[in-house]
């Protein structure tokens, strides 16, 4: 292929498009225009990008068969057939190449965004405006004009869903996620012309964040600790009030909490005292409710 190359490696393989039982070992190209699966010089399928319209990771449709493992499913359309093809390789190969995969389908595309919809419980008057859709190790970038991109680290998403909006005086489907940024809640709307890109990029965020659920469910916080997490993240208006009288406890008691919470990566130093990760922000905000209630 005369386009550059930007995945090559030997994994397995299996499609509808084949006839076989058991996936078949041979090379894996990823060009910014194409897929490839090599068996042999004169095996080849080849899947345009533009024909692609969902990317799984960690499932293979049971008609490809129960031999894979760490696997890519690719969903493609071939003339009036909807069809799909499962990769597997090692599970460093398979991250590497999921991460690609998605850049090289959604990478350039143009959306229409509104960055802060809402801030906290206030709704702004935001507009939409057109934007170029990145997608950066562990978040989503926008670049909008000449400036600074707008960015949405992924690991600070609270929650997300397809809905729909008015964009000049249209319905359309859009994504609406809620990140933190700076201690606050912010909801972020963004929209694609593309339905098929619309998926895929629903896609790539639900792969993304149930990675970070998985993480806090693996955290095992006593409600002390929760104590902890939620007086810093409600201490806006409380500035240069120790954390120990916030929480009405012994300042020992405070810091041996402090630290087990900056060992989970949910606390982190900072000039004015102790502050939340951004992992330690979606923690705070998910328990808010319960200790206030």
């Amino acid at each position: 292929m005369s386009e550059s190359v930007i995945a090559d490696f030997v994994g397995s393989f299996n499609s509808e498009v084949t006839t076989r039982d058991e996936p078949v070992q041979g090379r894996v190209v990823l060009s910014q225009r194409r897929l490839v699966l090599a068996a042999s010089e004169s095996e080849k399928l080849t899947i345009p990008l533009s024909s692609i319209f969902d990317i799984s990771v960690g499932h293979v449709p049971d008609n490809l068969g129960d031999f894979f493992k760490s696997t890519v499913t690719v969903a493609f359309d071939r003339g009036e057939k909807r069809l799909v093809a499962g990769i597997e390789a090692d599970d460093d190969t398979i991250d590497k190449f999921a991460s690609v995969l998605f850049k090289a389908v959604l990478n350039g595309t143009e959306v229409s965004i509104t960055e802060r919809a809402r801030v906290g419980g206030r709704v702004t008057d935001d507009g939409f405006h057109s934007a170029a859709l990145v997608l950066r190790p562990g978040a989503v970038a926008f670049r909008h004009g000449g400036g600074d991109p707008f960015e949405v680290d992924l690991g600070t998403v609270i929650e997300f869903k397809r809905t729909t909006t008015d964009i000049n005086g249209q319905k359309r489907p859009v994504i609406r996620f809620r990140h933190m940024m700076d201690g606050t809640a912010v909801t972020t709307l963004v929209a694609l012309s593309s339905p098929r890109k619309m998926s895929i990029l629903g896609r790539y965020l639900r792969l993304e964040y149930g990675n970070v659920m998985q993480e806090l469910k693996d955290l095992d916080l006593g409600q002390d600790e929760v104590e902890v997490l939620v007086a810093i993240y409600s201490a806006g208006d409380m500035a240069g009030v120790p954390l120990a009288s916030i929480l009405d406890r012994e300042a020992a008691a405070v810091s041996m909490l402090l630290e087990d919470l900056t060992e989970d990566g949910l606390v982190q130093d900072a000039a004015d005292g102790p502050s939340l990760t951004p992992k330690g922000e979606i923690v705070a905000s998910r328990h808010l409710e319960d200790v206030n209630g």
